[in-house]
């Protein structure tokens, strides 16, 4: 069986002289990735190879860290841009997350329009939770109508971090947001339930894709920011393995971490064991062995 693909495409020059991400280096990145991932030299056949025309497509950001480590609108927004470009129509386009509040604080204006991008969270008038529980496994939680109604297809745009339970926290756990209690799942290090809300009938039928947002990496104090524990790695990682994105973040952390003589997540009793749980629930490949890393940088 060949091997999950994995892509990091990287550029020096994403940060633009007011220390935000450059949009369109955003653009052609992520125009590289896809083609690497899928292996479409065409923009618009790369798309369609993952997503059908009239499919709405929800981009579920992570926005819980403010503007200082969350998924920022100079990341989200050239995504939906190119897709919109390329295929997709952009008023099927949906970039949420849980509350209005927490996009609004990591820079997000926020539109619910009915023509363009829209941009809103769980909590806007007329969208909030499905009544009824979900009972999936040793999970049971209502889920956003935007994961559940809104889309046919998601991507999980998540910020890559260290996560002072979890180990981290990445594309598998960004579906945390989708729940309305995801405060029960953080005991036991947060395994199995990471896995499990994954494997929920609302996120594992629509999720397309997953992107690591790893422009700016928490490797260490996470999930919220300590600017001596972030770094500036000015990557994307994506692919289409859930589990296997989340583990080469996994060792982009740990990179990391080595370099400012850091113990491993292991070592301090904290690795992220919900990805081997993932693995045997078939939700990806967690091993290195398994997985084929890509990675190129544009300019």
């Amino acid at each position: 069986m060949a091997a999950s693909r994995v892509v990091i495409v990287k550029s020096g020059n994403v940060w633009t002289a007011n220390d935000t991400p450059d949009p369109a280096v955003m653009t052609r990145m992520y125009a590289r990735g896809f083609s690497l991932l899928t292996g479409e030299r065409d923009d618009a056949v790369a798309v369609s190879s993952l997503f059908r025309p009239d499919d709405r497509v929800g981009i579920k950001v992570n926005t819980i860290g403010g503007r200082a480590i969350s998924t920022r609108p100079e990341v989200a927004l050239p995504l939906a841009g190119w897709l919109g470009r390329n295929g997709l129509r952009e008023k099927n386009l949906f970039i949420w997350d849980r509350t209005t509040r927490e996009l609004r604080d990591a820079g997000y204006a926020t539109s619910a329009g009915r023509s363009g991008v829209k941009v809103f969270g769980t909590d806007t008038d007329g969208v909030g939770y499905e009544p009824d529980l979900v009972s999936h496994l040793n999970v049971g939680s209502l889920f956003s109508k935007i994961q559940t109604e809104f889309v046919t297809a998601s991507i999980s745009l998540a910020i890559l971090k260290d996560h002072g339970l979890a180990g981290i926290t990445a594309g598998l756990k960004n579906y945390f947001g989708a729940i309305h209690n995801p405060n029960k799942y953080h005991d036991f290090r947060c395994n199995p339930f990471v896995a499990e809300v994954f494997d929920a009938p609302p996120v594992k039928t629509r999720h397309r894709l997953t992107v690591l947002d790893a422009l700016v990496v928490q490797f260490h104090k996470g999930p919220s920011y300590h600017s001596r524990w972030a770094a500036k790695y000015g990557g994307l990682v994506l692919s289409l393995d859930p589990v296997a994105a989340d583990s080469v973040g996994w060792t982009i952390i740990e990179e990391l971490r080595a370099a400012a003589g850091l113990p491993t997540l292991k070592d301090e009793g904290r690795a992220p064991e919900y990805l081997a749980t993932a693995e045997k629930m078939g939700l990806g490949r967690a091993r290195p062995a398994s997985i084929e890393t890509i990675e190129e940088t544009v300019a």
